[in-house]
């Protein structure tokens, strides 16, 4: 087994062994895991909301002097669609297209009304890459094909890499395609017990390498740069719930 791989499987059996013990530690890492999933999401489509400016908003329900409305509302709308992904990682149905679209309307109902939820009627293209998208008339095909797939895909990583790479190389809607994505992946890691992956500003570079060397053949370059970010969340899960533990049997 690949050594990275199997670190991922050891740490998801410790990780799973302390859930019993740690839900009050973990009820506060999801709250994290709220502010730093919009925050870094948003962060990498250009939004210039920081991490403390994105807590205020989700925390305090107040807006940041100085920073376009719009930004208020990605951030808003990543945490409405954040919950409703929150809500479907807990049932044992599979992930249906019309959950892709509700993800997407939640997210963009404040900022582009009239295209939230609904598929592209436009040619689109992503900057700086040689993709060519399927045309609008092709997306409802293309749409059904992919959720037939999603519906029989194992409760693996490797599956919820592989639909975030899906999703996003079809970018059915004329917005949002990336953040809709990377909660795709998230919703299928959390249903199968593993942390949300977070995707940092600083990753984006090689973020779209990785994406690129998938339609270069290259998909195990891909898979490693996810499972590293994967791996990083596995860490972090297992360091605050060690904390909590530990303080507990800590004579006071």
């Amino acid at each position: 087994m690949d050594p990275l791989a199997e670190r991922i499987r050891d740490k998801k059996a410790e990780l799973d062994a302390l859930r019993p013990i740690a839900g009050r530690s973990l009820a506060e890492l999801d709250k994290w895991y709220d502010v730093e999933l919009t925050y870094t999401s948003n962060a990498i489509e250009g939004n210039t909301l920081t991490r403390n400016e994105t807590a205020i908003i989700l925390e305090k329900g107040i807006t940041v002097s100085g920073k376009p409305l719009k930004d208020h509302l990605e951030a808003t709308g990543h945490q409405a669609a954040l919950a409703y992904v929150r809500e479907l990682a807990t049932t044992v149905e599979p992930v249906r297209e019309a959950d892709i679209r509700n993800i997407h309307r939640l997210m963009m109902q404040k900022v582009e009304p009239d295209d939230a939820g609904r598929y592209s009627q436009h040619q689109r293209s992503i900057a700086g890459s040689s993709l060519i998208l399927p045309s609008p008339a092709e997306i409802p095909a293309r749409m059904g094909d992919f959720a037939r797939w999603l519906e029989a895909a194992p409760h693996t990583p490797e599956a919820a890499f592989d639909a975030h790479e899906g999703l996003v190389t079809i970018h059915p809607f004329s917005d949002g395609n990336g953040r809709t994505s990377r909660l795709l992946m998230n919703l299928l890691l959390l249903k199968s017990g593993y942390p949300p992956v977070v995707v940092r500003p600083e990753d984006r570079p090689a973020y779209f390498d990785a994406l690129d060397a998938t339609r270069a053949g290259d998909r195990p370059a891909y898979h490693r740069f996810m499972n590293i970010r994967l791996e990083a969340a596995l860490d972090h899960h297992l360091e605050i719930l060690h904390r909590g533990i530990d303080s507990r049997s800590t004579p006071q």
